[in-house]
């Protein structure tokens, strides 16, 4: 049997929330996706003037970081020939989910990832910057929680 921890609701609103403020921080309205550890859809947020084709990217990134357990952007570096791990092509897999832009990362609790974030709208150093912002306020509440 496995004993799976999963986000809820509440700690994807709260990723959700700290990728907002630093959305706002830099002034770019961003898509931001959470979710679970099978890439599943848990919370997803529109910011107002987020682009259209960012919803399904950042769905997308969030997936690809959630299944692979890697961030998009080291997925990326994987994919260029001669990379030990050479995963050229992949983001042709599974009708094209396979996210390799920057923007994607994984969530983990005790070691385990439970779940990935994927922002997009902005170029991909602020989309990442926004999805590690997400963990972040994951990572403090978690933190908060255990004093």
């Amino acid at each position: 049997m496995l004993i799976i921890n999963r986000l809820n609701q509440v700690e994807a609103k709260f990723i959700i929330e700290g990728a907002v403020i630093k959305a706002n921080k830099l002034g770019v309205p961003m898509c931001i996706s959470v979710v679970d550890e099978s890439g599943s859809l848990i919370a997803f947020e529109r910011m107002d003037g987020g682009k259209i084709h960012s919803i399904t990217l950042s769905q997308d990134k969030a997936f690809t970081a959630a299944s692979s357990r890697k961030a998009t952007h080291e997925v990326n570096q994987a994919c260029i020939p001669g990379h030990e791990n050479n995963l050229f092509g992949i983001h042709t897999a599974l009708g094209g989910r396979m996210c390799i832009i920057g923007g994607g990362l994984p969530i983990s609790f005790e070691g385990k990832v439970i779940g990935g974030i994927g922002v997009s709208s902005g170029t991909p150093k602020q989309d990442l910057a926004c999805a590690q912002a997400g963990v972040d306020s994951f990572n403090r509440m978690l933190s908060q929680a255990a004093s």
